[in-house]
């Protein structure tokens, strides 16, 4: 199993969550998160001063997928996340070890 940890625009959500459940993605977590990158925020004009943003707001997507699934969830979020402009966010896979679903004690790919 593997954990997806993709931080992505808040706007591509929905487009993002519904190329998942075209793929029979069944969960995930989504958090509001801030940070920068190479974009390193922006600068806004409030009642005529000049102030900079450094941490933009982003949505943080966690999952845990079975082996052979990863490329496709990885593309399909490519593909809905993906604008071609900078910010556009990153994907992160790190190895899973165990899943137990807490209610019925099933464990590995049945808890997901």
């Amino acid at each position: 199993m593997k954990k997806i940890e993709c931080i992505i625009k808040p706007f591509k959500l929905d487009e993002v969550k519904d190329a998942l459940a075209d793929l029979g993605i069944a969960g995930m977590t989504v958090g509001e998160v801030r940070g920068f990158g190479r974009q390193k925020g922006h600068t806004e004009l409030y009642r005529g001063a000049e102030y900079q943003i450094d941490f933009l707001p982003k949505l943080k997507i966690d999952l845990v997928v079975p082996d052979e699934q990863l490329e496709a969830i990885i593309g399909a979020i490519q593909q809905a996340a993906g604008t071609g402009r900078i910010g556009d966010g990153k994907i992160f896979v790190t190895e899973v070890e165990q899943a137990v679903r807490i209610r019925t004690g099933e464990t590995g790919t049945d808890a997901l």
